[in-house]
This record gives C-alpha cells, structure tokens and sequence, in this order.
C-alpha cells in the first residue's frame, strides 16, 4: 500500500481525524481594535447577490468583504516592516502550509492571569518533557482563550489601560524566530502578540522577529484541546492574495488516534 494510499484508509476508518482548528467567520467575529490615529480593518460582511429569485432563480450567491487579517488567518512576512522584501502570501511555497504542529498550553496561567507571557523556560520545560520543536513545524499556544471569541467585549478584553490578552514576551518571541527550527506560531488570540505588546522594546515582537525572520503567524484559533502536546500534522490554506500580506486561512490539523 502506497503512503497516500495508506493516509485515505486511515482517514476513512477514523485512525486518523481531522480536526477542524478554524473559527467560523461571520460579522460577528472579533477584530482587532487600534487606538487612533491608527486605521482598523472592516468586519467580515455578506452581500448578497441573488437567492433563488428574480436576480438568479436557481443559485444562492453573495458578494464578501472583509480584511486579511480577520478571523483564523495566515500572517505573511510582508505584514510588517521588518518583512517588508519577504513573501506575500501568494509567494509562500505550498509545502510550508503542511507540516509538523505541537501544542504548548499555558490554559491554567491565562486562567489566573490575562496578560501572562509565554518565556523561553517555558518552553524548554515543555522540550524536556516533550522533545524539541519540530524542524519546519508550528509551535501552537493554547491559552483556553478561544472560549471568549464568541464575545467581542471579552475577547479583546479592553480597558481604561488597553486591551489584556496572552502572549508571548520579546525575549521569547526573538528565541523562537532567531534560535528554533519551526517555521511559525499559531495562537487562539485575536493576534499572534499579547494585548499589552504595544508597549514592548520592541513594540508587537512576535510580528517584528518571527515574519522578520522569513516565519509565519496563525491567529484565532480554536480547538487546541483536542491535539496532542505533539504528533499532529497542521495544513493551513490562506488564499494566494497576490501582493497580499495574509489571508483568511482554513486550518486543519491531522490527528492519529
């Protein structure tokens, strides 16, 4: 039996799950929200074209519109400044949107703390109990986080001092792109950085160090909780927005059980 072969059995007598790691998009899905001067992106809106009427009496079609960067989605390196000569989200190589994912759950920290940051110990805590990042993988941080995307009030979590929500400090941030082999992280908060990195030296580091460093982000996603601390295989399929800095993306994850 040939490999592929042996895949689409597995898949058919459920040793292999697919687990669903995309939030469903709609105009109720949360958006980051930037203090002005700043611009902010659209929510994700519905127009519809026709329904089975006098505009098309046998189809049902809409017209979308919505930002890059809304619900689950890719973040490309040419989102930031610091990867400004790097790759659009068209750009990036079909064989990077698969590979090996593990998952590191800092759920009981977040539960007692908002604004907790994921530091390079943790990790490597994580390394010796598990065995070391996957070469080319995602590193997938669950926060229990997803449980508020529903809301957008408790999902960004804002108040008279900015927003709180999880992430992971600079220091982390600059180890995981400078000094580990995966090639990005993905995260179930609004954005790849914590609520408070406005305020890190420098500011937003995870946007700045990984997609500097020719890596990607994964934001919004849900379900981390049925994946194994590793051993999952993660697909991410943004659409190839030609000069597009990211994309809302489907993402998968491979699961034997």
């Amino acid at each position: 039996m040939s490999v592929l072969d042996a895949l689409l059995a597995a898949l058919t007598d459920g040793s292999v799950e697919v687990v669903d790691l995309t939030a469903p998009l709609s105009s109720a899905t949360p958006i980051l929200q930037l203090p002005e001067p700043f611009a902010d992106t659209v929510p994700f809106q519905l127009r519809e074209i026709s329904r089975y009427d006098d505009r098309g009496p046998a189809w049902y079609w809409n017209d979308i519109t919505t930002g890059e960067h809304v619900g689950t989605h890719f973040d490309a390196p040419v989102h930031w400044i610091t990867g400004r000569d790097g790759e659009d989200v068209s750009q990036v190589a079909p064989r990077r949107l698969v590979g090996p994912a593990v998952v590191l759950d800092a759920a009981a920290h977040v539960a007692g703390d908002p604004d907790f940051l994921l530091e390079v110990d943790h990790v490597r805590d994580w390394e010796k109990a598990h065995g070391p990042l996957p070469e080319g993988g995602w590193l997938l941080y669950r926060t229990g986080w997803d449980a508020r995307a529903g809301d957008q009030a408790a999902f960004l979590n804002a108040d008279g001092t900015g927003p709180h929500s999880p992430g992971i400090s600079a220091e982390c941030a600059r180890w995981l792109a400078e000094e580990t082999p995966i090639q990005g992280i993905g995260v179930e908060t609004v954005g790849t950085d914590a609520g408070a990195a406005h305020g890190f030296e420098p500011p937003f580091p995870c946007h700045s160090y990984l997609l500097g460093a020719d890596k990607y982000g994964l934001t919004q996603l849900r379900n981390l909780d049925h994946l194994p601390a590793r051993g999952a295989v993660l697909v991410a399929a943004p659409l190839p927005i030609v000069g597009g800095s990211g994309s809302p993306a489907r993402v998968l994850a491979l699961v034997e059980r």
